[in-house]
């Protein structure tokens, strides 16, 4: 039978709206869309560039919780409400992407909170044990 566990970030979210940060299934990793909000405080940046930087930082987390790293991601989507906020992310998103070059897709749509401003999602496929 296939693995298959959820991952809880402590994020009051989770808890409020009933989902997991990240679902372990096999060898795949689904890691939901994952704002920059720090979520130890509950506080969130009102920069775009600090919310992408949180927001691969929770997402790091969460990848390691499942024996993966960034260098096992195979797709990502970026969301954002205001396409001008994407440009400024791209440094920080590269650290991240840059050598592993993941199928990637940006989407311009609202997000929960009017204080977030970029959510990311990302898949990963974790090497057979």
């Amino acid at each position: 039978m296939t693995e298959r566990r959820s991952l809880l970030s402590g994020s009051t979210f989770e808890e409020q709206i009933g989902y997991a940060r990240a679902v372990v299934d096999g060898d795949w990793v689904h890691v939901s869309g994952t704002t920059g909000f720090d979520y130890t405080t509950m506080t969130i940046s009102d920069d775009v560039v600090e919310q992408a930087e949180q927001c691969l930082r929770n997402i790091e987390a969460a990848l390691a919780e499942a024996t993966c790293t960034f260098a096992d991601v195979v797709r990502v989507r970026y969301l954002l409400p205001d396409r001008a906020d994407f440009e400024p992310c791209w440094p920080v998103l590269r650290r991240a992407f840059g050598e592993v070059r993941p199928a990637a897709s940006m989407l311009m749509c609202g997000l929960a909170d009017p204080r977030m401003k970029i959510e990311v999602e990302v898949y990963a496929r974790r090497a057979p044990a």
